[in-house]
């Protein structure tokens, strides 16, 4: 195996290890896998929003943790030419805590990798999904 492609599988190893913290709904355990300095960008969210720093978002995690609870299967992965470079897509399937309405969505995601763990995301998901299922919250 060459070094990019022992990258690229270590890096994918720490999205799903990123990817069961959220099944669990432990902001702590998901964000063991990112840098201090993650930035996260939403640009499908209502309205569009950027988070940049492990503490911010942590915040924001848990916030949505208790509101949510589900969990993410990859279902492709296109590598990059960057080997710190991955685009996934991947479906939830969940509940909404109050309701218990069933939350199902997908993605398309970038993630950007420095030093073995995650630095940056760019998630684009389907916001009226999300909005509609959290309107009822």
């Amino acid at each position: 195996m060459t070094d990019d492609a022992t990258r690229r599988r270590d890096n994918l190893d720490v999205i799903r290890r990123a990817f069961t913290g959220i099944g669990n709904a432990d902001a702590d355990e998901m964000l063991a896998n990112y840098t201090d300095d993650l930035v996260l960008e939403l640009p499908f969210g209502t309205p569009p929003f950027v988070l940049e720093g492990r503490e911010t978002i942590r915040a924001y995690l848990k916030g949505a943790f208790a509101a949510l609870k589900f969990r993410l299967e990859i279902t492709e992965v296109h590598e990059c030419t960057d080997p710190d470079k991955l685009i996934l897509e991947y479906v939830s399937q969940g509940r909404v805590e109050s309701s218990g309405k069933e939350y199902a969505n997908r993605y398309i995601s970038v993630y950007w990798f420095r030093d073995g763990a995650i630095c940056k995301v760019r998630e684009f998901y389907d916001a009226l999904i999300s909005s509609q299922v959290m309107a009822e919250h």
